[in-house]
């Protein structure tokens, strides 16, 4: 056996599971900076997984007995699970709603991977970060995107809690 054998990964690609991880790696690594739910290994899996996923329905699917937008349906499906996971509400409040529909946008990006659009996944990845930290800069300098439920959230987030001992 020789190196080469050694670290195939055939039917898969080097360059897809790199991608993968790089696009994973670059959500992730503003979602753990700002201290939210999934970080880089969570996003890095999440991308890695719906690739390998949509990889092998499609090395498996021939006109007969598969059809690979069917585990595509069955992954979005899965995701939405996990980003439920992830949520959580408290006195009247939803938490983790973005970061579910970031998990939902990770494996979306694990679909452009899989059917062999890399460089668009990295370009997706690069807008996933831009809306996540451009509109949160955007609610910094402007009172207007903070009205209705942002307020509250504002509110509720800054009122003093009755088990807080520090009082």
């Amino acid at each position: 056996m020789n190196f080469a054998e050694i670290v195939s990964i055939a039917p898969f690609e080097w360059r897809a599971v790199l991608t993968s991880l790089a696009c994973g790696g670059i959500i992730g690594l503003e979602r753990q900076l700002r201290g939210k739910p999934v970080g880089i290994r969570t996003s890095a899996l999440i991308v890695l997984g719906t690739y390998i996923f949509i990889a092998a329905s499609m090395l498996v699917s021939n006109a007969t007995t598969t059809d690979p937008s069917r585990i595509i349906g069955q992954v979005i499906t899965g995701i939405g699970f996990l980003g439920a996971g992830v949520m959580l509400a408290r006195d009247g409040m939803v938490w983790g709603v973005t970061s579910a529909a970031t998990i939902w946008s990770l494996a979306s990006i694990g679909v452009c991977i899989a059917i062999g659009y890399d460089l668009i996944a990295i370009k997706l990845s690069l807008v996933v970060v831009f809306v996540l930290v451009g509109v949160d800069t955007m609610e910094d300098y402007s009172q207007a995107l903070t009205r209705g439920v942002h307020k509250k959230y504002q509110d509720w987030f800054e009122k003093p809690r009755n088990d807080d001992k520090s009082q």
